[in-house]
């Protein structure tokens, strides 16, 4: 089973982002994926979940401008990040639940 994250990049505040991750290896479609962020003033930070009923769930700091998606034909889940701010900066990761599997990560950067 393989995790490939993509999508990042360098991004000016109030822009957007949509970050990628493919599943391979197995059934995605059965599969809870999350999306985790990795910053300098956090080990790690949930942000979003999203089973394979595709019922997500948010952390209190996602909510509002964090949209986590799947496509299943694509075995593949979304993480849309609108209005981003310099906050954001940091290392997005996905993660495989049933398997208890990281990617490898998509760094974005916001700057001006």
């Amino acid at each position: 089973v393989q995790l490939e994250e993509s999508g990042g990049g360098s991004v000016q505040p109030g822009g957007s982002v949509r970050l990628s991750c493919k599943v391979s290896g197995t059934t995605f479609s059965r599969l809870t994926m999350a999306w985790y962020r990795q910053t300098p003033a956090y080990r790690r930070e949930w942000l979003a979940t999203i089973g394979s009923s595709e019922r997500t769930q948010y952390a209190d700091s996602a909510k509002g401008r964090f949209t986590i998606a799947r496509d299943n034909a694509e075995s593949t889940v979304y993480l849309q990040i609108m209005n981003l701010q310099p906050e954001d900066t940091g290392i997005y990761l996905c993660l495989l639940i049933e398997h208890n599997l990281w990617g490898q990560g998509t760094q974005v950067t916001v700057s001006s």
